[in-house]
């Protein structure tokens, strides 16, 4: 492999240079507990954060180090849009709940910014924008009447850009033109996450590493029993926000859809390649329903990209030659860069493309983003609290239906690969129709 890759390559997330997980608490857990949150990502942090400074005595347990699984793996895109379109929501669910979906999408969006001002993360927020590139002329006028409909109602800003101008946003000419949305935004999410994980742990909270969460069950008196295998602890309530890594918890497991994601960076390169590759440093992403995406590292000269989701890909080598023929395809100028890191992860979708909180009981969960994970387990994991707490803005539309599964579904997603057929079979539909 040494022909694609660095001599000092990581099979490893690139965040983790500036960010990486560390163990937590040697020792076990107390017998109990205010709140256990189980799962130590986006969504669990910022629960806890919020219910310690709330007064509550808080516990997360993970089965990893904390940190480990997907917030600190993912690609650190601050958006506020969906799996389905403002305009597929609008047909199927009326314009009334596509502007609360897409509404709430903003707020989240608005929060987590607004949260990492307040807390003062120093993890490289910033808004960018985002340009998306159609890659057909049917997906290109798909993606201007969705986002003019958008525009109208929502007030969110976009520009489509021809063919001719494309180079303007970024070095290719494999996209059939593209739309830039100017105030899109991007994050280290290493440093974003620990950035969270630090002060919730100066706020009193306790954080169990490799500490699996075994069974759940409810109590007469409402109280809540988590069994771990570590021991077990009574709880008033339980978060669970455990998405792609949700493992015995069967009720939950039932209800996402875990997939594995990839990323790479490609080594450091000269400014000046940099700036005609990615010439305003924003995100990317192709108009497809399984994305490419890339980014410019916030902290050094590198492109971060990613592609071939829920593709069964094997080890370091066959990952890191799949990503070095996406960037090769798409930036030809960047096959003479090699690749320092390569790395997987599980992300989660759900059955109707639509995240979901929640409670049963005092067992409360959030999970199935979508690829919205930053925003929205920013900003679940923050109303989760604030029910716990009995505090005002803990509604969301995410939470008004059930979470939908199937039919002797068990956690295992055998039926990805047809899912994924289905969806090429559906962009190459939308490609014919121009």
């Amino acid at each position: 492999m040494s022909d694609i890759t660095t001599p000092d390559f990581k099979f490893q997330p690139y965040w983790w240079d500036a960010a990486a997980p560390v163990p937590f608490e040697e020792r076990d857990p107390k017998n109990g507990y205010d709140v256990v949150i189980i799962g130590s990502g986006f969504t669990g942090v910022s629960a806890a954060l919020h219910l310690a400074r709330g007064g509550r005595e808080v516990a997360i347990l993970d089965r990893q180090n904390p940190g480990e699984g997907a917030s600190r793996r993912n690609a650190g895109f601050i958006g506020r849009v969906l799996k389905k379109s403002y305009s597929e929501l609008a047909a199927a669910k009326g314009k009334d709940r596509a502007r609360a979906i897409y509404g709430e999408l903003n707020a989240a969006y608005r929060f987590t910014f607004d949260l990492i001002e307040k807390e003062d993360i120093a993890c490289f927020a910033a808004r960018p924008g985002r340009f998306i590139g159609a890659t057909s002329r049917g997906h290109f006028n798909a993606l201007a009447k969705d986002l003019a409909v958008l525009e109208a109602d929502m007030g969110f800003a976009h520009t489509m850009l021809p063919r001719e101008r494309v180079r303007e946003e970024l070095g290719t000419d494999v996209y059939e033109g593209g739309a830039v949305i100017p105030d899109s935004g991007s994050l280290h999410p290493g440093l974003y996450h620990k950035g969270l994980l630090d002060r919730a742990v100066a706020a009193g909270v306790s954080v169990f590493g490799r500490t699996e969460v075994l069974a759940i069950r409810e109590l007469a008196n409402g109280k809540c029993e988590v069994q771990t295998d570590r021991g077990t602890i009574i709880a008033d309530h339980v978060v669970v926000g455990t998405n792609g890594y949700t493992s015995r918890l069967g009720w939950f497991r039932r209800r996402v859809v875990p997939f594995r994601a990839y990323m790479a960076a490609t080594e450091e390169m000269p400014q000046e390649l940099l700036d005609r590759l990615i010439p305003h440093g924003r995100t990317v992403i192709d108009s497809n329903t399984n994305i490419d995406f890339f980014r410019p590292a916030p902290d050094s000269r590198r492109i971060l990209f990613g592609g071939a989701t829920a593709a069964p890909l094997g080890g370091p080598e066959e990952i890191a030659r799949r990503m070095k023929g996406i960037i090769d395809r798409v930036l030809p100028e960047a096959r003479g860069l090699r690749l320092s890191h390569a790395w997987d992860g599980y992300c989660a979708g759900t059955f109707d493309l639509m995240p979901h909180m929640g409670r049963n009981g005092n067992v409360h969960y959030a999970m199935g983003y979508n690829f919205a994970g930053v925003t929205m387990g920013s900003t679940f994991g923050r109303k989760i609290a604030a029910r716990i707490l009995g505090e005002p803005d803990q509604d969301s539309i995410f939470a008004a239906k059930g979470f939908p599964t199937m039919p002797f579904y068990t956690g295992k997603p055998w039926f990805l690969g047809l899912a994924m057929r289905y969806f090429d079979w559906h962009d190459r539909q939308l490609a014919r129709s121009a």
